[in-house]
């Protein structure tokens, strides 16, 4: 009985010495391009963070890890790769992110979403643009035009919104087709589209790069959406230890981009060519979104809204249990293994915050609802401006230095969403003071009210010259 025993015991052993041993993957996918994925993909990869954060204990003695990445530039190839057994993360937006679940449950298996990973409340990183050349101003102009938008995608749902918003029929009073953005960008280009829409960070990058101009942002249709991370649940549940250091690499990642973010737009610019001056206008502070990894409520319920729109697409007629579906349980342990208060950040809605001087009077700025900014080329920090007029009086020294200057910002008024002051509207009071707007009328309604004139940018500079 006792050499029975021994030889029992002796099985347990290697058995156990086999397990410490074996080899772990980490299969993650990316979207280096869809830029608020960055701290779930992109930023780790590329400053090795995981690594950092790997069990080498208990069970993980002796474990090795095999760390596999894969970018794509949507969500539906990157889930069909995870229900494939080919991935164990992931990371999209809300609407991939809830077929990511539908496609799981219908292959009989189960996916979580564990984090968010950047968002708005508000619905800002979703927008519509028309072609430069365009007369049209606002979305209520697009009545029989054609849009295009990714179909079943985040942005998908805030143009339906939209659109309904107006009181339109999508069936009947605008053609809607399905373009993906490298296609629109094209499109755009040789106004062969009325409109387009798109997820991030198309509706900027457009515009930025001169042959768009953005005319609706997401904030207007008050759709929450979000970016955010998956995994596997049989993966998530062998081995949780694992998904806790992922997470944990992205919470360092969102500590080191909110310190330096000049210097990770430029880092996500070399990866993925989409210009630093737009990743800065989403991740820098009070960006037109906000890293946040916690799952607010108006989070979960653009989870649920997903699902619906899905079904009102027909892309699926099952719905999904978001309660099960959205487990929070390994971004809490992240957070504590980090020292850091999960349910303070839950409760905290503000966007990263500015502490900074004028860059004229070398003043701390306090009021930062007319902030402005210059991030001239070459300069490895973004220029603050206690308000707009300031900042486009030293654009005028920059520009007789011949300094290049990569991009300016502006807060708008009415909605506090950070805009690219080369494609915002201006009301000028008279004491030349200026306040921004996204919209051509929404700066019109404000000077009716409060008086003043209302002047696109280049009137607007060139009103502020002719003043000095």
């Amino acid at each position: 009985m006792r050499l029975v025993a021994t030889v029992a015991g002796l099985a347990l052993a290697f058995a156990g010495l086999h397990a410490s041993a074996e080899t772990i993957r980490i299969a993650i996918g990316t979207q280096d391009t869809t830029i608020n994925c960055a701290t779930g993909g992109l930023l780790i990869r590329e400053l090795g963070l995981l690594d950092k954060y790997l069990p080498h204990d208990g069970k993980y003695k002796d474990a090795k890890y095999q760390i596999e990445w894969k970018n794509f530039t949507s969500g539906a190839p990157l889930t069909n790769e995870m229900v494939a057994g080919k991935l164990d993360f992931g990371a999209m937006a809300d609407f991939p992110g809830s077929f990511n679940g539908v496609a799981h449950l219908e292959a009989g298996k189960r996916s979580l979403f564990i984090s968010v990973l950047s968002g708005s409340v508000h619905g800002s990183g979703n927008g519509i643009v028309v072609p430069a050349s365009s007369a049209v101003q606002s979305l209520g102009e697009l009545k029989g035009k054609t849009i295009s938008v990714p179909f079943a995608s985040t942005a998908h749902g805030m143009l339906l919104r939209a659109v309904a918003a107006q009181g339109w029929d999508p069936q009947k009073d605008l053609r809607i087709i399905a373009q993906a953005p490298e296609i629109a960008g094209s499109a755009l280009r040789s106004n062969r589209i009325d409109a387009h829409a798109d997820f991030v960070p198309f509706a900027e990058l457009f515009p930025n790069r001169g042959f768009a101009r953005k005319i609706y942002d997401g904030a207007q249709a008050n759709a929450p959406t979000l970016h955010g991370a998956l995994v596997d649940a049989d993966y998530a549940q062998q081995y949780p230890e694992v998904v806790t250091a992922y997470l944990r690499a992205s919470l360092e990642a969102d500590r080191l981009i909110a310190a330096e973010p000049e210097k990770y737009s430029e880092l996500i610019e070399q990866v993925t060519g989409i210009e630093a001056e737009v990743n800065y206008l989403f991740h820098g502070p009070l960006g037109l979104q906000t890293r946040d990894l916690t799952w607010k409520p108006e989070y979960r319920n653009a989870v649920a809204t997903s699902i619906e729109t899905l079904k009102l697409l027909k892309k699926t007629n099952r719905g999904l249990d978001t309660a099960s579906f959205i487990d929070d349980r390994y971004i809490r342990a992240a957070f504590s293994q980090a020292g850091l208060d999960y349910d303070k950040a839950l409760h905290n809605y503000e966007p990263l915050p500015l502490v900074a001087n004028d860059a004229l009077t070398g003043k701390p700025i306090t009021d930062f609802s007319r902030l402005a900014q210059i991030w001239v080329r070459g300069e490895a920090k973004v220029r603050h401006y206690a308000s707009p007029e300031a900042a486009l009086g030293d654009l005028a020294q920059l520009e007789q230095e011949g300094k290049d200057v990569r991009a300016i910002y502006a807060q708008a008024a009415d909605s506090g969403i950070k805009l690219l002051a080369n494609q915002a509207w201006f009301v000028r009071n008279g004491k030349g003071e200026l306040t921004a707007f996204l919209l051509k009328d929404q700066a019109e309604q404000y000077a009716k009210v409060h008086g003043g004139e209302a002047l696109d940018f280049v009137s607007a500079n060139q009103k502020l010259v002719a003043q000095r």
